[in-house]
């Protein structure tokens, strides 16, 4: 299903985070001793089995704590809501409430960097079901599309033509980045 993990590390205190789990955890362990890294939370973008399949697992090798939105159905250490900050260090990683894909996606924006699990992906978004249309749009146009465009954009799957690129150019060439109104969103579904 080509997922993306991330690992994200402040750099003065190495306290890190794991951005969804994935399939295997072998992998991401070696990352974490090869950087040093001390990860304090391995975070659930959003339900879905491909993302956190080995969650409880990954978190319990690390020592972290389990992370996900107060809707979420997973079993977690910690619940978040919209605007709270997960600390790394000196670092404050903000959690971005974005239903559409799920009722529970979130994104993590550190200032610099958003990982949007899978609201939106290089070059498409997420796939949602109709009654969550709405909220999809809304996710991505009042909450994404208002960041920084030179805000990097890190998806949950390795779906684009590139595994990253700018919100400023994926706004040039996504679609549904450039719908202008809820009614233009839904026709590139018909």
């Amino acid at each position: 299903m080509a997922n993306f993990v991330y690992l994200v590390v402040e750099e003065g205190s190495r306290e890190a985070m794991v951005v969804d789990s994935g399939w295997e955890i072998g992998p991401i362990e070696a990352a974490v001793r090869n950087t040093g890294a001390k990860v304090k939370f391995v975070v659930a973008t959003h339900e879905h089995f491909d993302h956190v399949s080995t969650i409880s697992e990954l978190a319990s090798k690390l020592g972290a704590k389990v992370v996900a939105h107060v809707n979420s159905p997973i079993e977690c250490d910690l619940r978040v809501k919209d605007g709270e900050e997960l600390k790394l260090g000196g670092k404050g990683i903000k959690v971005l409430f974005t239903p559409g894909h799920t009722e529970d996606s979130i994104c993590l924006y550190d200032g610099k960097e958003v990982f949007t699990g899978d609201t939106l992906f290089v070059g498409t978004i997420g796939r949602f079901e109709n009654e969550r249309a709405e909220a999809m749009y809304s996710s991505l146009h009042e909450v994404i599309l208002r960041l920084p465009p030179l805000t990097v954009i890190y998806p949950g799957h390795d779906y684009g033509e590139v595994p990253w690129r700018t919100l400023e150019e994926e706004r040039a060439a996504n679609p549904f980045l450039m719908t202008r109104n809820l009614r233009s969103f839904l026709s590139l579904f018909s």
